[in-house]
């Protein structure tokens, strides 16, 4: 069996010699149609994120189901599905609410496949559990492969604003790239908020407006604040979401979000902030969520059933996957890379 291995600090191989796994027991073995190519991904192979282990990469995960142990039940050879990202323990409060992402026991244990575990830029995938499966019915697991970080992670951050998503306030994008590009057909879809993208290429903010932002502010701009402020006027925006994560996008979001908004920072860009009760307004929310929920997936699903969201892709061999990571590396990826057995 082929498969995209970790084996330690920047060193990722495409072997062909892994056995195929048998299921057994709640297990499902998955036939791969894709396996999504993630900015997570780098900082496992370049920053050290997880180490003393090796296994095969890849946590954004759909295909079929080749498979099952006996223990498994509503499920059958043939049935497409994705593979729910986080794995939790499955027995604590926040797991039975079908929010591994935030397993009690996250500390203690690998973050899911290809977290630490073996995930599916392979022929095959062995899934511990049919829980985490959400059946994707007519979609074509290729294509639907990313949405499940890609989709869900921005859907999850957008949902708990909702609320304050209304059609007189503003919300503002920062980044339009793997996530950014689908949170702005999200927000598109399920509020009434105009919305404000930022960038620092002239090519991302023109995707933008196609995707459906109001406004697109160059954040490299000196003064992209007072470009956003003359937009939302005294108010500013309710609600911003930075899916970069770097040091000057948190700041400009302090800038810009107004009383009693939320301040959410998707991007594992490794910015700091160094609150002041001088800076940051009153009542703001300041969060940095991680994934979702599987219920989210499964509405994640019907939006992509409906249409409503498409995540841009560009296809590619399992054995071009270090070429993949390092056209990552350099910002030319645009939207998600799927690798392909």
């Amino acid at each position: 069996m082929k498969a995209v291995r970790f084996f330690g600090h920047k060193d990722v191989r495409v072997v062909n010699d892994l056995e195929k796994p048998v299921p057994k027991g709640d297990e499902v073995l998955l036939k791969i149609g894709g396996a999504g190519v993630c900015h997570s991904d780098l900082h496992i192979i370049d920053e050290g994120t997880v180490v003393g282990t090796v296994f095969t990469l890849g946590h954004e995960n759909a295909g079929w189901i080749e498979e099952i142990g006996e223990n498994v039940e509503g499920y059958k050879k043939g049935d497409a599905v994705l593979v729910y990202g986080p794995w939790g323990c499955g027995h604590c409060k926040p797991c039975q609410q079908s929010k591994e992402n935030y397993c009690d026991h996250q500390s203690e244990q690998a973050y899911g496949g290809g977290l630490g575990l073996d995930g599916g830029m392979a022929d095959y995938m062995l899934v511990p559990s049919s829980r985490l499966l959400v059946p994707i019915f007519d979609l074509d697991p290729v294509i639907a492969a990313p949405l499940t970080d890609g989709a869900l992670t921005p859907y999850s951050a957008i949902k708990r604003s909702l609320p304050k998503l209304m059609p007189d306030e503003f919300v503002v994008v920062i980044g339009v790239g793997g996530l950014g590009h689908v949170a702005l057909q999200i927000l598109r879809e399920i509020s009434g908020a105009a919305i404000i993208a930022c960038d620092v290429t002239e090519d991302k903010l023109a995707f933008a407006k196609e995707l459906g932002a109001a406004f697109t502010i160059n954040s490299k701009d000196a003064d992209a604040a007072e470009q956003i402020h003359k937009i939302t006027g005294i108010k500013k925006a309710k609600v911003v979401i930075d899916f970069v994560g770097a040091t000057s996008t948190i700041d400009l979001g302090t800038k810009v979000v107004s009383l009693d908004g939320d301040l959410t920072i998707v991007g594992l860009g490794g910015g700091h902030y160094q609150y002041s009760m001088n800076v940051l307004p009153f009542g703001v929310s300041m969060t940095n969520p991680y994934w979702g929920s599987r219920t989210e997936l499964m509405e994640v699903v019907g939006l992509a059933r409906q249409k409503k969201i498409h995540i841009e892709i560009e296809k590619h061999k399992l054995d071009d996957a270090n070429e993949v990571y390092d056209r990552m590396r350099q910002g030319k990826i645009k939207g998600r890379a799927v690798l392909i057995p």
